[in-house]
């Protein structure tokens, strides 16, 4: 669902916002959290990214391979919506921990979501177009 180049998917957009978010938050977090928590925070923000640009460049070309295509593109989907998971989950543990804020990981919460949604859509109109 290539929308051009000037343009790019609006969850691409979001989860750019999501971990330029995190990175910003997790700069501020104690030092003895920099290891764990902010780093698995950071590392699973960026993976969100590199899944959903691995996902939009699957090309869904000619009949014979499209099938194919479509699976390569969903468990992309899929792995991507599960690292929102474990990212949302993250931000939880970090809020008990003291790593983070409780009004930054309600914004974190609000930003995964909102990813979760536009992915799910995709994944919606990637179904119907099947």
């Amino acid at each position: 669902m290539r929308r051009g180049t000037e343009s790019e998917l609006t969850v691409i957009t979001r989860a750019k916002e999501l971990a330029q978010y995190i990175l910003t938050v997790t700069d501020k977090s104690p030092k003895k959290f920099r290891f764990t928590l902010t780093s698995r925070l950071q590392n699973y923000s960026l993976s969100v990214i590199e899944s959903l640009y691995k996902a939009n460049h699957v090309f869904l070309g000619s009949s014979s391979q499209r099938d194919l295509q479509f699976e390569k593109r969903l468990t992309l989907q899929h792995e991507a919506m599960t690292q929102l998971r474990l990212l949302s989950y993250l931000s939880m543990v970090a809020r008990e921990c003291q790593c983070i804020l409780p009004r930054q990981q309600a914004q974190i919460s609000s930003k995964v979501m909102e990813t979760q949604r536009l992915l799910y859509a995709w994944m919606k109109s990637d179904e119907t177009r099947k």
